[in-house]
């Protein structure tokens, strides 16, 4: 079934003007991003030009979407608001909390008995608030989006830092804090930097062992973790049109990794191909109607470096297939230098475990195309040498997959079918190891392999690649096999090759499902009981954090000065902590203990300048607050990168740290420390950082006049007397330091809702 087709058709009833107003203000021709992005203003038909990377735009999405680990702080700030429903279409998604240990049917069943308490209140909450719940082993978020709900030229935010796979589907699809879409629920703006566009021209067609997983793998090797930052990645080409939707999906589910803002497809017949396979022909219809303003414009692709701030151009008749890590997703490596990086870099040779799944690499396509790999290892006398996983994106991907032979094909050579769940990639792996401090090697078709984000293990190298890889990988059990040019040794000792994958893009059936696992909420919801026991050690109802207290900040203390990657795994940790998420006191004793201290190279080991002694981080910054002494964090460069998890800003704010100052941020992260009423500020000169001591006192000044454009300063005093002062930059506007004066984004909401009343 199609859902909220009125909405999508009131967006295309309105595209055409507003595009010709952008044309307009603009004074030239309009890529698809900014058509989409002048078509959603929140003051409805465009009447001035945005400067790119520099002007604060109010936007109005059309859609939210929550997976259950960010959707119990988003909804319980929701609850806040004061309002009776949210008020534009919404979901939740239960996905997060589904541990792999055995496999599918019995990890869901076990998920469902720990996280009773949790999914009784996400369903209740929905219930009450008009929200769709999509229940445990329904699938993940984004697959599920991409097949119920994205839609081309919509836009939508998401509670994930992969929302943007729907642009796969032509949608620009931004993955936010919960406070961003607590804001869009409540009614309000949405408000986002106007993003700078990289353009990524796409010739010539995949064949062979490449596929679509390749494209942003090689992307990610260009740009790096950050080179996307506060841009939108805009395909386009000849090459783009041959992709399939889901594989336009995995690319754009990818440019997380590279800190893009979105990433986003034109639309064409591929897009169309999917909507109708899975039961949207009228959404299909209505966009082949306004198909003109669902793509750039024809003087655009022309002359593409004429209208785009980067213009990168790959054929794909030549890309080789990839295998990205270890520790970072930008760290590409051509299959045919891969074996030659793993000996030159000592890297465990032996692969132990192989995955395929998650939300980047769960479609129709890319089972068909790993079980075309599997069916010839069975064929040919093989059997996985490694632990071998399969994670279907959805119940309606599982089932039809099912149905079709596929799963049975993966376990004939000793795959686990786990379930339809995020489970290894957000570390949900209760991975059995006889030694976890042993080095070794896993590879994956997930999108992330920080350090520990899998397993927990730091010791675990952990590559990514495309699903297909993945599986012949597992079949030779070692990362230096290469299945275009090596042989492998058979149960009867005769060497085999593999041969080039071949996948289905759509079921010749059709696709098929008993139980989707939805569930539409009340039509009148106001009789809903939302309940959270106070003795809970899962749920905590939220208290407001308090104003700013109108001073400039002195004797704040230094809590840790991160040395190097600190991502939001290192702030908040997911695996096992996941099943805090709605508890903030609880979740925040993880509170960056993955970071590691400049000055002793240890995780979750500061000093506590109160009593001179080293203590893990959360409880240092709990003396601290209990003193009434505020602190300050200060990490490198693209701090924050990785997850959209707010509770890596909300934990800081929680537990009362003052600021964050930094080389640099990623993109979420800085807006959900800015949400959450904290000071996220960056070195004006870089070295600084060099500056900060592990004894020092830190005021900030310049904040009773504090201003959009204006840097503030930092006084660094010493333990032996001496003082630094330096500038430090900030990127508020006028209504974010507003927020920062209330003491939260929220507590604006609520004063604001009350007087309405």
């Amino acid at each position: 079934m199609a859902f909220d087709v009125e909405m999508i058709q009131r967006v295309y009833a309105n595209l055409g003007e507003r595009v010709e107003a952008a044309r307009q203000v603009v004074g030239k021709p309009l890529t698809l991003s900014e058509k989409i992005l002048y078509s959603h203003l929140f003051a409805g038909t465009p009447t001035e030009a945005f400067e790119r990377g520099k002007t604060y735009v109010d936007f109005a999405p059309d859609r939210v979407a929550m997976q259950d680990a960010t959707a119990q702080m988003a909804l319980l700030q929701f609850m806040q608001a004061g309002r009776p429903k949210v008020a534009v279409p919404s979901t939740v998604h239960c996905d997060h909390l589904i541990q792999a240990q055995v496999g599918a049917d019995e990890d869901l069943d076990a998920a469902k008995n720990k996280n009773k308490e949790v999914y009784d209140f996400l369903a209740s909450i929905s219930d009450k608030y008009g929200i769709g719940f999509w229940k445990p082993g329904a699938g993940i978020i984004h697959q599920v989006v991409i097949e119920n709900y994205a839609f081309p030229g919509g836009m939508m935010i998401g509670t994930d830092s992969h929302t943007p796979n729907a642009g796969g589907l032509g949608m620009i699809a931004i993955g936010v804090g919960g406070a961003d879409a607590c804001d869009v629920m409540a009614g309000l703006a949405w408000e986002l930097k106007m993003p700078k566009l990289i353009g990524v021209k796409l010739t010539g067609k995949l064949s062979g062992w490449a596929s679509a997983k390749d494209v942003i793998l090689r992307v990610a090797g260009i740009l790096t973790v950050k080179g996307g930052t506060g841009c939108i990645v805009e395909y386009f080409g000849e090459g783009a049109e041959s992709l399939s939707a889901t594989g336009k999906g995995t690319i754009c589910n990818m440019g997380a990794e590279i800190g893009a803002t979105t990433s986003i497809f034109a639309y064409d017949e591929k897009m169309g191909d999917y909507l109708r396979a899975t039961s949207r022909a009228e959404i299909a219809d209505a966009a082949s109607a306004v198909k003109a303003h669902l793509r750039s414009d024809d003087e655009v692709y022309a002359d593409p470096a004429a209208y785009y701030d980067q213009l990168i151009e790959i054929n794909l008749s030549e890309l080789e297939p990839h295998i990205n890590g270890p520790f970072t997703p930008d760290l590409a490596w051509p299959l045919s230098n891969f074996a030659k990086a793993v000996k030159d870099n000592n890297w465990p040779e032996r692969l132990e475990v192989g995955l395929i799944g998650s939300c980047t690499n769960s479609s129709y396509e890319d089972m068909t195309r790993s079980a075309s790999v599997a069916a010839q290892a069975t064929s040919k006398g093989l059997k996985a040498k490694a632990e071998f996983t399969v994670t279907p994106g959805s119940e309606l991907v599982r089932f039809t997959a099912e149905r079709d032979g596929i799963l049975n094909t993966f376990e004939q050579i000793g795959g686990v079918v786990l379930a339809n769940a995020c489970g290894p990639c957000i570390g949900q792996w209760a991975r059995h190891m006889d030694d976890p401090s042993r080095p070794n090697s896993i590879i994956t078709s997930f999108n992330r392999n920080f350090a520990k984000r899998n397993d927990g293990n730091a010791s675990t190298h952990a590559f990514v690649a495309s699903p297909e890889i993945v599986t012949a990988f597992a079949i030779a059990g070692d990362l230096t096999f290469n299945p275009m040019t090596d042989t492998l040794t058979n149960e009867s000792g005769e060497q085999v090759m593999l041969d080039e994958p071949a996948g289905i893009e759509q079921p010749v059936k059709g696709y098929a499902v008993d139980d989707a696992g939805y569930q539409a909420p009340a039509e009148d919801g106001s009789g809903v009981q939302v309940i959270v026991s106070p003795t809970s050690d899962r749920l905590q109802l939220l208290a407001p954090f308090k104003a700013w207290e109108g001073t400039d900040l002195t004797g704040l203390k230094l809590l840790i000065k991160a040395k190097g990657k600190c991502t939001t795994d290192h702030i908040s940790m997911a695996g096992p902590w996941l099943k805090y998420r709605g508890h903030l006191d609880n979740i925040s004793n993880n509170m960056l203990i993955g970071a590691v201290n400049f000055y002793n190279d240890k995780t979750n080991t500061v000093k506590n300048q109160l009593t001179g002694e080293y203590g893990e981080v959360p409880a240092v910054q709990r003396a601290y607050k209990a003193a009434g002494i505020g602190s300050v964090v200060v990490g490198d460069e693209n701090y924050g990168e990785g997850s959209s998890r707010e509770h890596a800003a909300m934990e800081p704010r929680f537990l009362g740290v003052r600021a964050i100052l930094v080389r640099s941020f990623a993109r979420i992260h800085e807006t959900n420390l800015k949400k959450q009423g904290m000071l996220a500020l960056t070195f004006a000169n870089p070295a600084d950082y060099d500056k900060v001591q592990e004894d020092d006192s830190i005021d900030i000044k310049g904040l009773t006049s504090f201003a959009p454009g204006v840097p503030l300063t930092v006084v660094l005093h010493h333990a032996d007397g001496s003082s630094d002062e330096f500038a430090v930059n900030h990127t508020y506007n006028e209504g974010q330091i507003e927020w920062f004066k209330a003491g939260a984004a929220l507590n604006i909401i609520r004063m604001k809702q009350a007087a309405n009343a």
